[in-house]
């Protein structure tokens, strides 16, 4: 039968929506269509012994260690039948066990095979079971300690995501005043501190349970059932919520002074961490963040002196300032004191501004790991020549934060 014009038309257009479909099918099944799974195991190195430093997930000993464990569990699963469904492990804890190491590690796969969770369990409990009975590399695993059990999506992407000062988006720009946006997942400990669901300050995230503030964002509003606290890129749009449970201020804060300009917001429910909400790391009281040091500043605070605030997170590159510098006459005129620390440029530009306050200023160490050096607390107007943001030292509230917190 011949086809006329039209009829080759549409069945063209036919053949068209049927390949459409399914291409859309194929993408659906592997954007959408595996399940995950994740697992938990623990085991004993008998050639490792215990540091305390491997407490601290900053420290590069923890750091080393997690990297040998991982590289073990890249090797094992990626020369596997479940190299498909791998997609990552992360040391979670390290303890000790009469002076010997045990590391507790997170799991995550991706199936298609959601129907038969229990017989992919224990093919990757066998896997790892014949590999940690063979040749490890240089590590000496005490097979006869291994266990593995289940765990639900939210508490292990909590698990997975609970390193401090790591970032998993980056984008170019250095602009607060002045406006430039950042984007999800680039400063995942940014908090805002709402007062009756209006943004007022923002916050640093150091915990499932603490966030790190400014004290003067409480003046005449001390009252937790007040305020709450949301994460996430937009103000308009929060991944999450939190009620407040607590305030601490510093017990020598007293408006309208600026020294001791700090606070501690205590969360009613804790936290979990995910890909776009994690904690900062705080640094030790010792730890020396020097002058011409780049350093970023994050917040919803307005693009100038008395201007409109922003719905999507905004962020600005700067650099430290050493405090004579910051105490000379044309500048502040012996105001900075120790507790505080100068940030941004002589001529201006950058800067914090209104609704900025009580937000993270931060740097990044040689291996990209982001520490909080300071607290917006105060400046004259934004951006003016010879008038930097003035920030609250974390370093030196580092042990009055540990005495609040534990952290």
């Amino acid at each position: 039968m011949k086809l006329t014009r039209s009829g080759k038309i549409a069945l063209i257009i036919l053949v068209v929506i049927i390949v459409a479909a399914a291409i859309g099918v194929i993408v659906y099944f592997v954007v959408y269509g595996k399940t995950p799974f994740y697992y938990h195991i623990s085991f004993k190195i008998n050639n490792v012994d215990y540091d305390s430093k491997f407490g601290k997930p900053y420290a590069q000993e923890y750091i080393d260690l997690n990297e040998r464990i991982v590289s073990l569990m890249n090797k094992t699963f990626q020369a596997s039948k479940l190299r498909r469904q791998y997609v990552k492990s992360h040391v979670v804890k390290v303890r000790q066990n009469n002076g010997k190491t045990i590391v507790d590690v997170v799991l995550k796969f991706k199936s298609c095979y959601n129907n038969n969770a229990a017989m992919f369990r224990d093919r990757a409990k066998n896997i790892l079971l014949q590999k940690l009975t063979g040749d490890t590399g240089s590590l000496c695993i005490d097979s006869s300690s291994f266990k593995l059990s289940d765990i639900d999506t939210d508490p292990a992407e909590n698990l997975l995501n609970m390193c401090c000062g790591r970032r998993t988006k980056m984008s170019p720009g250095n602009k607060i005043a002045g406006g430039l946006d950042s984007v999800e997942g680039e400063w995942p400990w940014q908090a805002s501190l709402q007062q009756n669901n209006i943004h007022r300050c923002g916050a640093t995230l150091l915990s499932n349970n603490w966030l790190l503030t400014a004290a003067h964002c409480f003046v005449n509003a001390k009252d937790p059932r007040e305020w709450s606290v949301t994460f996430g890129l937009r103000l308009s749009d929060s991944k999450m919520k939190r009620s407040v449970k607590n305030i601490i201020i510093h017990e020598k804060y007293h408006y309208p002074d600026h020294d001791n300009d700090i606070a501690i917001v205590n969360l009613s429910k804790p936290v979990l961490y995910t890909s776009s909400i994690r904690k900062i790391c705080l640094p030790e009281a010792n730890y020396n963040f020097p002058p011409d040091s780049d350093v970023v500043v994050t917040g919803w605070g307005s693009r100038k002196t008395d201007g409109t605030s922003p719905n999507v997170l905004q962020k600005g590159i700067m650099k430290i300032i050493d405090t004579d510098t910051c105490n000379k006459k044309e500048v502040y005129d012996g105001a900075i004191t120790n507790g505080m620390i100068c940030a941004g440029f002589l001529e201006g530009r950058i800067d914090a501004c209104q609704g900025d306050s009580g937000g993270p200023l931060v740097s990044s160490d040689s291996r990209g790991i982001w520490f909080l050096v300071g607290i917006v607390s105060w400046g004259h107007e934004c951006a003016l020549p010879n008038k930097p943001g003035v920030y609250t030292r974390v370093t030196y509230y580092r042990n009055w934060i540990t005495s609040k917190t534990g952290l």
